[in-house]
């Protein structure tokens, strides 16, 4: 008996740690919405049978970050322009919250390390090759945000943000901005407006550049999502 409990443990860990690589691959791009998910070639990339694998995707498909679909089968989904819409709001609020909390709370350092994330975030989506740009800018981008809600200092917060930023591949947020120079320069110019509230003080000030910001940040993404949907599925 003991035995098959720490079998059916194993097999369960098997299967979320296999969940948790392939969520990272979508979340990163590197597995594009639409695309097909081969449970052979999933299980050959990952050295283990198809069983695990087969779990693996369905866990992921309840937790709605991928579809199945007739004469397909599982493909990474594309989220809904009103789901992406709906979570920006609510992510929105939460960071407003994390800026207005930061304004008593951050250090100089963290000062310096919002003013250097967005400055590299903006040369990087200019400079070099687009997977590159977009890479380098999203962890720039990440930098930028994680600071302030480090700078909260609301565990609580923090996990709630988190949640909602790995609903959508994260690949796509930091296209817009390689793709886009006026996406681009508006998205340098709302963070630095961010800083200048935080670093004078003002908490209203930075609760409201930060709501503002990340709604306009959704509407681009929802947006994106509304062309790329009626053509992600055709062919």
């Amino acid at each position: 008996m003991a035995d098959e409990t720490i079998e059916a443990s194993s097999a369960h860990a098997l299967v979320d740690e296999i969940a948790a690589k392939i969520r990272a691959r979508i979340m990163s791009g590197d597995i594009p919405i639409g695309a097909q998910l081969r449970q052979a070639e999933l299980a050959s990339d990952f050295g283990v049978s198809r069983t695990p694998v087969r779990e693996a995707l369905r866990q992921l498909q309840t937790g709605g970050l991928i579809d199945v679909v007739p004469n397909r089968g599982a493909v990474v989904r594309v989220p809904a322009p009103w789901e992406v819409r709906e979570a920006y709001e609510v992510r929105a609020e939460l960071e407003a919250l994390a800026a207005a909390r930061a304004v008593s709370r951050i250090s100089h350092g963290d000062l310096d390390r919002l003013r250097a994330a967005n400055q590299e975030m903006y040369d990087r989506s200019v400079d070099g090759g687009a997977p590159a740009r977009a890479l380098d800018s999203r962890q720039e981008n990440d930098v930028f945000h994680n600071t302030i809600v480090l700078a909260s200092a609301n565990a609580r917060l923090g996990r709630a943000i988190a949640e909602i930023n790995e609903t959508f591949p994260r690949n796509v947020s930091a296209q817009l901005l390689v793709n886009d120079e006026r996406h681009r320069e508006e998205n340098y110019q709302e963070h630095l407006r961010i800083i200048e509230a935080i670093e004078r003080g003002d908490a209203e000030a930075a609760s409201a550049q930060m709501r503002a910001h990340v709604h306009g940040a959704g509407e681009q993404l929802a947006r994106w999502y509304e062309r790329r949907s009626s053509t992600v599925f055709t062919g």
